[in-house]
């Protein structure tokens, strides 16, 4: 990597356009802490969709979030523009969309972005940013990718995620009946290829039981994800605490924690679960986890933490892989579609993950 000099030097108002999925905003908030800690008396704003604004809560490294529909209409893409339109000094660009794209060659004059490789549809917006990275799916995890715009700035590198925060404890005391000795598990992903199977989850709940824990069920409001959890509730002990659509990305976070560990799929809310401390148990299939894992908590090196085959553990993130030639294929299931089903997770042993538990909670 070359030896940038900063691009605007201490510019007065930044903005940071993040428009993906909610495990991407997460991860970018390690380039969102080095901005604001190489520009601290900077306005610094983050433009992204509505439904991923709550990964950000209470996050105190950002003075405004900018929050526009996934689907905007004319009036709305007007007001938006309309906010942004050559407001700022400098845009950071972390997706390679062409929706981002554009509200960053409005937003500033001076702008950084990840752009798609070479010889891959839209390569050309590099013309139209001052400096540029490629984006890489392969052989680079999400947080260093971010990271290599700070080194596009010249700015020092933090490797620090920040889950979301509430701004104090009174939201969460209706959940103050949760015992100390409790384990979170998030059983749903928003796509059917990275889900574990339901005879896993009802086996694993049941062992922690046994083993004197209780179980704490969290999930999003969404009416399929409401009704795969009541299913597997209401085969549980009675004992079991349902919290699935009733928290916020914050409270989930203050909730997490307080767990003795957290147990999920390659979702967002284990990223965020990794981002507390908590020992984190992540099941992966399909994905590569290079790019993809959870970010380990207190990781602070400038190389991938994960490698692409095998289960692996690093500092608070014990990685199971599901096992197959093909992991991981990077693909979206054996089906290549969000609905399809993984043969990898699948199979994933239960025995595996007891294990697992065993030296995690038991040693």
């Amino acid at each position: 990597m070359a030896n940038y000099q900063i691009l605007t030097p201490k510019p007065a108002r930044v903005l940071v356009i993040v428009m993906r999925y909610l495990g991407d905003v997460l991860l970018a908030t390690p380039l969102i802490r080095s901005l604001r800690l190489a520009y601290p008396d900077a306005q610094l704003d983050v433009l992204l969709y509505d439904n991923t604004a709550a990964m950000l809560a209470g996050n105190k490294d950002i003075d405004a979030i900018i929050s526009t529909p996934l689907r905007v209409n004319c009036k709305q893409y007007g007001v938006l523009i309309k906010r942004i339109f050559r407001r700022y000094d400098l845009v950071v660009v972390t997706q390679t969309g062409d929706r981002p794209f554009v509200y960053g060659l409005l937003a500033a004059s001076t702008r950084v972005s990840v752009v798609p490789a070479k010889g891959l549809t839209g390569w050309w917006k590099r013309f139209f940013i001052q400096r540029w990275i490629e984006f890489d799916n392969d052989d680079t995890h999400t947080v260093l990718q971010n990271l290599k715009l700070a080194d596009l700035l010249g700015i020092a590198k933090n490797f620090t995620v920040v889950p979301p925060q509430i701004d104090n404890s009174a939201s969460v005391i209706p959940f103050a009946f949760l015992p100390d000795a409790y384990v979170v598990l998030h059983l749903f992903p928003q796509w059917t290829y990275k889900r574990w199977t339901l005879e896993g989850w009802l086996a694993i709940a049941s062992y922690l039981n046994q083993l004197g824990f209780r179980v704490v069920l969290s999930g999003g409001g969404a009416q399929e994800e409401l009704d795969y959890i009541a299913n597997i509730a209401q085969q549980l002990p009675e004992n079991t605490v349902n919290l699935s659509g009733q928290l916020s990305l914050a409270e989930l976070t203050t909730i997490i924690a307080g767990a003795k560990l957290f147990i999920g799929p390659d979702t967002g809310i284990t990223h965020l679960a990794a981002a507390t401390a908590v020992p984190v148990i992540a099941l992966y299939g399909p994905t590569n986890p290079v790019k993809w894992a959870p970010w380990p908590y207190g990781f602070a090196e400038n190389n991938n933490p994960f490698n692409k085959v095998g289960c692996q553990k690093v500092n608070n993130i014990n990685f199971i892989q599901g096992k197959a030639a093909c992991v991981p294929c990077h693909k979206e299931g054996c089906e290549q579609h969000r609905q399809s089903y993984s043969q990898c997770l699948d199979t994933l042993s239960i025995k595996t993950i007891k294990s697992v538990i065993d030296e995690l909670l038991l040693a």
